[in-house]
């Protein structure tokens, strides 16, 4: 069939099948193929990959992810469009649509056969980004790269430097996992229906291994998520205040004095380096 990323080939597809858009899906489809050629561009995708896609919508990307990869994983939640997928990516038999909520599905379950590279493309639902992000992360699902789309001021989050009013928790947990770069802007007219935001496509290329060492990362989370739920307070009062904490005021001032920092610092001055020696200093 005609691609989809014409316009007028997803609004007769939609018309066909009667959809009406979930707003609790956070469903906006792409209907620009520069767009998406951009994104297939900066995913790198080869027939040596297979790519684990999350939200397919009626297949827009996933026709040009089919033509690019060696197979493709299509996770949708939403029932209703699965009659319109099975028409839309007929032609492709390289392509599995599963059912299901990403958060809840084992995707080492689902790929543990496949020795291929897995990358991760996908039109993020801009209420469900961060969760749908940390969850490959720290499941550690093995993917090289996650490209995604996002909200533009998300995506300057995940790649903000120390100091900037955009850096904070979810800066420092990309930086661990990963090297961020935005790879495009987008306008709210390139989908249906139109977002009221501008948004971002986002390549995050996992490293190796995180470019710092910690004796337990979770502690070093906790310590990040701390300092800046308050973003006014100093690091010290943030961790204090913190539930998921029992670490002292005393015991902070005497890790940050042994880095040779003033006890009055707030935690958006601090490196991703500088946290993992704080939590290694204040490691029981």
């Amino acid at each position: 069939m005609e691609k989809l990323s014409n316009p007028q080939v997803t609004i007769e597809i939609l018309k066909k099948y009667n959809f009406a858009f979930q707003k609790r899906y956070g469903q906006n489809f792409l209907i620009d193929g520069h767009v998406i050629e951009k994104i297939i561009g900066a995913s790198d995708i080869t027939k040596e990959d297979v790519v684990l896609e999350i939200g397919p919508g009626i297949g827009t990307m996933t026709q040009y992810l089919a033509e690019a990869a060696g197979y493709v994983y299509a996770v949708e939640i939403d029932r209703n469009l699965l009659p319109i997928l099975d028409e839309t990516l007929a032609e492709y038999d390289n392509v599995r649509v599963i059912n299901d909520d990403i958060l809840k599905l084992d995707i080492h379950e689902l790929i543990k056969e496949d020795k291929r590279t897995l990358k991760v493309v996908a039109n993020l639902p801009y209420y469900i980004t961060t969760p749908i992000i940390m969850g490959l992360f720290e499941d550690n699902v093995p993917a090289k790269s996650i490209t995604v789309m996002v909200q533009k001021e998300v995506a300057a989050r995940m790649q903000a430097k120390p100091g900037s009013k955009d850096y904070g928790a979810l800066s420092l947990a990309v930086l661990y996992y990963a090297e961020p770069y935005i790879a495009a802007n987008v306008p709210p007219n390139c989908f249906m229906p139109r977002p009221n935001i501008a948004s971002s496509v986002i390549r995050l290329t996992r490293w190796d291994k995180p470019p710092v060492k910690v004796k337990d990362e979770r502690l070093m989370f906790k310590l990040i998520r701390a300092s800046f739920n308050q973003r006014r307070k100093t690091l010290q009062n943030g961790i204090n205040n913190s539930n998921e904490l029992n670490i002292s005021k005393n015991e902070v001032v005497e890790a940050l004095s042994k880095m040779s920092l003033p006890d009055n610092i707030r935690g958006e001055t601090l490196s991703l380096e500088q946290f993992a020696c704080l939590s290694d200093l204040l490691t029981k």
